[in-house]
């Protein structure tokens, strides 16, 4: 393209197809998902076209063909266009135009600077983005360095503005407005994004990752003149409500309660003309920071509250003044020889640790707590900032900061929580620092079963029918009062999300002041989509239920849930089928979930959070709580890692929605890749809701991501109502089918390819997405997976019938000859309060005490004949502490837990090397039987009754999954 000014030549007069034509349908999964992506890949595309279009000797048939392309992709665009301030609608008429006058010259121009602008992110801080007229070898020329010299460095971000009045003269008469109010010191830039319905205010919010703010006017229409048929799907989902069942001057405060729903970090703004001192009162939703009266407020107040709201977000105040005392000249007389970093660039043999780290690492190192700092253990200052924005932004009362990982955050809730003899309902399968914290504390597990994915060699999440009989068999033998809590992990290793909401509403019905605490270690990341955040988070359950209970609605439904239900207990056959509801005034919403921030957000290693939203916290448990984070919380914190939460925080809150909605995009493109690639899809697959959850858990009947005939309602409906989904992030990759064991597949993953992973099974590996993939390492796994499913068919079609007879051995060794499952066994009575309970808590402090005396233990070798007779003869084998095999990290065998038969084959075929608590040389740790009372008589019967029972079940249901893998 020539370089210099290319002016746009007088228009026709033509109307642009843009202005009048209402566009196709879009799927709502594209809008959520894919909007963006293919919005800046059609402007690239266009970009072809274009520099096509104006290349030498076409042909007129040629260049009509190019004409008709180009067109027919703005067209395609026009519709979506609208919901960006870059281009904006304006600009995009006039790009429009040129191509309908065969302009093609100022269209190329156009065309590509708006495309280059999008790839780069150049339209947030060059001002010349916006101007098509200006000099296209001096914009190529603007540098970094020079940018950020200037005003243009400053960080940008769009507004949105719902009004019925806004032409296009008005709509630029108002940016010019707003753009007149920047002041030299302003920290942002923002440019103006006008709806003018209710419709189109929705789309615009969950496309437009660019919003910060919503400024909502008076007056405006609900519905859009674009074909969008499944919106009022997710308006009714968020709130019941249509055009007709709400009255035209109610749509702004409903708007502004919509918006909170779906992106609740977004600031709203209400302006209206009428009433508002009293529509100030009704403090319509907890995002709505200023209400104005528009014909009289100043255009200044609403611009400074803009810039006041993002900057509140945007502001870290643990990091800020981190910085600030790393620029201070400081004397150091406390313990840290590495702070100011004197000791290491002084030092003749460890510069390069300094190097390679950078100064500010030790600039920014100390043990005080003064001089602007703060205490991690009894904040007052810009921790206990940091700690009250952390709470915000995750939808908690408190949040703490833990510089540990989330293992010790586990340890703290369960401690801080729980007292000796509290029973605990927990998932046998959570990770065992949850264990520890019940040792520690002195409160009795009751090991809960997941479901198992025996083809898979994977256990899946607990059943609510399995809790709920269990907390009616607990009441039933007067023991619900000793019930503290319920433990789940959501989401599990391989992905299964409980429907938080339902199994908390349904557990409340029972017992009205039941504890939860939800491992959310792998999941920080769910607050920030509305796909995962109401129904699916823990901090987000909690907000619905809490709304729900408050209203008349819900206590005129309880009035008739209550008359037909009957009574609460263990001879009611209905409760286990019905869904349960909690009486509204006797409920208390007593929650709390753990975080490792590291994991899922921009955090240092070992940065985690808890969030509570406790309603009886200060009454009940604080000082208790505060006790148990001093207990575990070290002394000496790293300052780093509490500035890299406070960073993250911010980060989820300005751009979290973007970065997971990228992260979900980029997960199901890898899964449609890898479904339909003929080659790829010979060896290997991910998988589905289908293979991870039995059908009794999907009453939707949703079955595989990006299935034929899937509407949104279908997507929907599942993970509103299923009893369990699977996070389409964490993909579960089947490689048993190409030859390969978990273990051996990683290795060559990691020494072949240098892609890394950390989760296997026999036939698995795990692959987690997270905010850190990109398009070009989604490619990258993709292309890996091409190269060695050639390698392996091009190995095959040059096989002799034996090494074809042996590949095919090795498949249907790891696909179908898979270990069974071992469900938890029971606690020796020994270290059961009760021998003779239905209900099977144990004290497994006691056992876990008594291994500390090595009189007490004795060791057998796991292939020993002597095992064995153990198992056949007795006496018990009872295991004297964790055996806890990682990853994934859950305990097989716990203190006082007798070892069965199925647990003891489990343990000879586990594949992985990392065992914690077993030594192989020195075998199974046991407690001596001379040692523990005998069995009486009477629970001897029940025992053997309760082992085999599930055992017989279980064997048809291994052979059935093992039939449904062989027809695969």
């Amino acid at each position: 393209m020539a370089s210099g000014n290319i002016v746009r030549k007088k228009s026709t007069g033509k109307t642009a197809a843009a202005r009048t034509a209402a566009q196709g349908q879009h799927s709502l999964q594209y809008l959520l998902f894919n909007a963006s992506v293919n919005r800046t890949d059609r402007w690239s595309e266009l970009d072809i076209v274009a520099n096509n279009i104006t290349g030498a000797g076409l042909s007129k048939q040629a260049v009509a063909d190019l004409h008709a392309r180009a067109m027919s992709l703005m067209t395609d665009m026009a519709g979506l266009e609208r919901y960006w301030a870059f281009p904006g609608i304006v600009l995009f008429n006039e790009v429009l135009e040129a191509l309908e006058d065969g302009d093609y010259g100022y269209f190329g121009h156009a065309v590509a600077r708006i495309s280059r602008s999008l790839k780069d992110d150049s339209y947030r801080h060059s001002s010349s983005a916006w101007n098509m007229d200006a000099d296209t070898e001096a914009d190529s020329a603007v540098t970094p360095d020079y940018l950020e010299r200037h005003e243009s460095s400053r960080l940008y971000f769009e507004v949105l503005v719902v009004t019925a009045h806004a032409n296009e003269a008005r709509q630029e008469r108002i940016r010019q407005e707003f753009r007149a109010m920047r002041r030299p010191d302003d920290p942002f830039n923002y440019e103006l994004v006008f709806m003018s319905n209710f419709q189109d205010a929705t789309i615009a919010t969950l496309v437009n990752f660019n919003l910060q703010a919503v400024v909502i006017y008076d007056g405006f229409a609900y519905e859009s003149d674009l074909d969008f048929p499944e919106v009022d799907e997710v308006l009714r989902r968020s709130m019941p409500i249509g055009a007709g069942g709400m009255a035209r001057e109610n749509y702004a405060v409903e708007l502004a309660q919509r918006i909170y729903r779906m992106r609740p970090e977004l600031d709203a703004y209400l302006m209206t003309d009428r009433g508002v001192e009293a529509l100030a009162g009704q403090t319509p939703a907890p995002n709505v920071r200023r209400v104005f009266f528009h014909e009289i407020e100043e255009v200044m107040e609403l611009h400074l509250s803009i810039l006041g709201g993002v900057g509140e977000r945007y502001d870290t105040p643990f990091f800020e003044n981190l910085k600030k005392y790393a620029r201070r000249p400081v004397g150091t007389w406390h313990a840290l020889p590495v702070a100011r970093g004197k000791s290491i660039y002084k030092s003749h043999w460890i510069q390069d640790m300094g190097q390679f780290y950078g100064s500010n690492l030790f600039m920014a190192e100390t043990s005080a707590t003064s001089g602007g700092l703060d205490s991690l253990l009894e904040p007052t200052g810009n921790i206990k900032m940091a700690h009250e924005k952390a709470a915000r932004c995750f939808g908690s009362d408190h949040t703490y900061f833990v510089t540990n990982g989330t293992s010790t955050a586990n340890k703290i809730v369960v401690q801080g929580v729980c007292k000796p003899g509290d029973i605990v309902l927990i998932d046998r399968n959570c990770h065992k620092s949850h264990h520890y914290g019940l040792v520690l504390s002195g409160a009795q597990p009751l090991y809960m079963d997941a479901f198992p994915l025996v083809p898979y060699s994977m256990y899946g999440a607990v059943p609510l029918q399995s809790i709920k009989q269990t907390l009616l068999q607990l009441k039933a033998e007067g023991k619900l009062d000793k019930v503290r809590m319920l433990l789940m992990t959501n989401v599990t290793f391989d992905g299964h999300l409980y429907n938080v909401t339902r199994v908390m509403e349904e557990c409340l019905a029972i017992k009205p002041d039941l504890i939860f605490l939800w491992d959310e270690a792998w999941y920080a990341f769910g607050r920030f989509s509305p796909f995962y955040r109401r129904t699916r988070t823990a901090m987000g359950a909690r907000q619905t239920l809490a709304d729900r209970y408050h209203s008349d609605a819900y206590r005129d439904e309880y009035a008739k849930f209550k008359k037909s239900i009957g009574n609460i207990d263990i001879n009611n056959k209905k409760l286990l089928s019905t869904r349960l509801m909690p009486d509204p005034d006797q409920v208390r919403l007593r929650v709390y979930c753990t975080h490792s921030t590291h994991k899922s957000l921009s955090a240092l290693r070992q940065g985690s959070m808890i969030h509570v939203n406790d309603q009886d916290f200060h009454e009940d448990n604080h000082e208790a709580f505060e006790e148990a984070f001093m207990t575990h919380t070290s002394t000496s914190p790293n300052q780093q890692i509490i500035a890299s939460l406070d960073l993250a925080r911010r980060q989820a809150e300005l751009e979290g929605y973007e970065m997971v909605t990228r992260q979900i995009q980029l997960a199901l493109e890898l899964r449609r890749q890898v479904s339909n690639h003929p080659l790829i899809s010979k060896y290997f697959r991910f998988l589905d809701p289908v293979d991870m959850i039995p059908a009794r858990y999907r009453k939707s009947g949703f079955d595989r991501f990006g299935q034929a005939g899937a509407t949104w309602k279908t997507v929907v409906d599942a993970w509103e109502e299923d009893e369990f989904a699977l996070d389409p992030t964490r993909l579960t990759l089947f490689c048993g089918t190409a030859g390969y064991d978990g273990t051996e597949f990683k290795n060559l993953l990691s020494d072949k390819f240098d892609i890394q992973i950390n989760k296997t099974s026999r036939n698995t590996v795990l692959f987690q997405s997270n905010i850190n993939n990109s398009r070009s390492a989604t490619a990258y796994l993709i292309e890996t997976l091409v190269k060695l499913s050639r390698q392996i068919d091009t190995r095959l079609s040059r096989a002799s019938k034996d090494e074809k007879a042996a590949f095919a051995a090795r498949v249907k060794s790891l696909t179908e000859d898979v270990p069974d499952l071992p469900d938890f066994s029971h606690f020796h009575d020994k270290y059961r309060d009760n021998p003779n309970s239905k209900t099977r808590e144990g004290n497994m402090r006691e056992g876990f005490f008594a291994a500390y005396e090595s009189k007490n233990c004795e060791h057998i070798k796991l292939f020993s004949k002597e095992i064995d007779d153990r198992l056949r003869n007795g006496p018990d084998l009872v295991s004297a502490n964790f055996v806890i095999p990682y990853p994934p990290g859950f305990p097989i065998m716990v203190p006082g837990q007798v070892i069965s038969r199925g647990i003891l084959n489990f343990m000879r075929e586990l594949d992985v090397k990392e065992i914690h608590g077993y030594h192989a040389e020195l075998g199974i740790k046991l407690i001596k039987m001379d040692n523990v009372k005998a069995k009486p008589k009477a629970r001897k019967s029940v025992a053997k009754a309760k082992v085999k029972a599930p055992v017989k079940a279980k064997a048809k249901s291994v052979a059935k999954a093992k039939a449904v893998v062989k027809k695969r």
